[in-house]
């Protein structure tokens, strides 16, 4: 297996493995292939920091990163990163391919000069790559509101220094529900159905961590 930066002839098979890794996990069918679309015309998306895994000749494996910021009370903004959609295919997931995929990526961020990630998604995934609660290095969002969903990883120990940070995610993210289901009928038909899967996402991403 090898990791290597993404490549123009890789899209194809990234947005499939994407959309069959995603399917029906979060919502009935899913907009990460979607998204994959536009990061890669957006200006935040990082090309070097967008990685595939190869298994003789066949992507298995795919992570992206967009830049992000934080925001300090005095206005200081600082860059730092977010990743996803990251994903392995099904056939190959519990194997360690997806935290091996991402120490790779932090290990090429943290060449480049980035010290902080930011990421949503299930604790029980992440806690194990190094990722805290952001109310553990207080990141919020607006409000002040601390998302049980929201994790840091400190690339650099002590890079966030206690001081009181608002996260803010690429434009990118904010992606149209309706046109990426209306993209997504252009594609090959799977299945839009309900998995206990996407109850515990929606507990998650409304879930808030108190003070």
């Amino acid at each position: 297996m090898i990791i290597r930066n993404e490549e123009k002839k890789d899209f194809e098979a990234v947005e499939k493995l994407t959309r069959r890794a995603f399917y029906n996990v979060y919502v009935p069918g899913c907009t990460e292939h979607y998204l994959i679309r536009l990061m890669r015309e957006h200006e935040d998306f990082i090309p070097a920091l967008d990685f595939v895994l190869e298994d003789e000749g066949r992507i298995i494996g795919n992570i992206m990163y967009t830049k992000a910021t934080l925001t300090d009370e005095t206005g200081f903004v600082k860059n730092i990163l977010t990743f996803g959609p990251v994903c392995v295919a099904l056939e190959h997931q519990r194997k360690g391919l997806g935290k091996m995929l991402m120490e790779h990526s932090f290990q090429a961020a943290a060449r480049l000069g980035y010290d902080t990630i930011v990421i949503f998604g299930s604790p029980a995934v992440y806690v194990s790559q190094g990722f805290k609660s952001c109310r553990k290095f207080n990141v919020c969002i607006e409000k002040g509101i601390f998302p049980a969903a929201m994790m840091v990883k400190e690339l650099i120990p002590g890079a966030l220094d206690g001081r009181r940070w608002l996260y803010q995610s690429s434009p990118v993210m904010a992606i149209s529900e309706d046109e990426a289901n209306a993209y997504d009928d252009t594609l090959e038909p799977m299945e839009k159905k309900y998995q206990p899967s996407q109850d515990e996402f929606y507990i998650m991403s409304h879930s808030f961590v108190q003070d």
